[in-house]
């Protein structure tokens, strides 16, 4: 039988680029451009939230 490895832990972060931010995880999903840095954080808490439901 085959051992499923332990799924790893969500991080995100947010960055800017330009007059842009996105937001990142370390499972690899990133968030479209906004140009408020609050929506780009208020898109990885809704990412996180998404991945604990999993």
């Amino acid at each position: 039988m085959h051992e499923q490895p332990a799924p790893r832990p969500h991080h995100t972060t947010t960055t800017e680029r330009g007059s842009f931010a996105l937001a990142r995880c370390t499972c690899g999903w990133t968030g479209p451009a906004r140009r408020s840095r609050d929506r780009a954080r208020t898109d990885a808490d809704e990412h996180l939230h998404t991945a604990e439901a999993v």
